[in-house]
């Protein structure tokens, strides 16, 4: 094991979790393989690269992370109201309901319904996490140097 901190231009293995405050598990590493990311490459957002700066391998660590460390708050302006006729007849519309959109890049955008009301259609664009306290557990297994190319 060595002794390199967690920082740019390091490649990190890890297990990890992220828990709702209740403790229900959304996402975790620890009863599968281990993930192996490079800090700066945007497997992780760039708020939980910050908790593993400085940490090395055989750190185990918790953290609390708040909505504005997280996925954000809730943005109420994240939610668009769309009529009946948008959408094609067939589709179920429901609250819980996940539609993918093409934004103005033609990227895909996520939705999901919120409330379907008459000929109205809540979608909530908000990431599903926003505004939600987090709990981020992580093990570090290895640290090591990206190799530069020359």
């Amino acid at each position: 094991m060595n002794d390199l901190p967690i920082d740019q231009g390091t490649r990190v293995t890890l297990n990890f979790a992220l828990k709702f405050d209740s403790g229900e598990v959304i996402d975790s590493t620890f009863e599968k393989a281990p993930a192996t990311l490079e800090i700066g490459d945007e497997n992780l957002p760039e708020n939980f690269e910050a908790y593993l700066m400085g940490l090395k391998a055989g750190d185990r660590k918790s953290f609390q992370v708040p909505p504005e460390k997280g996925f954000g708050q809730h943005n109420p302006s994240n939610v668009q109201t769309f009529k009946r006729h948008e959408f094609s007849a067939d589709m179920v519309l429901e609250p819980g309901v996940m539609i993918s959109f093409a934004d103005a890049r033609q990227s895909e955008l996520p939705g999901v319904v919120s409330r379907v009301e008459g000929d109205q259609v809540d979608v909530d664009f908000n990431h599903p996490l926003a505004g939600r306290t987090l709990t981020f557990e992580v093990e570090i297994i290895d640290v090591e140097p990206v190799a530069t190319a020359h």
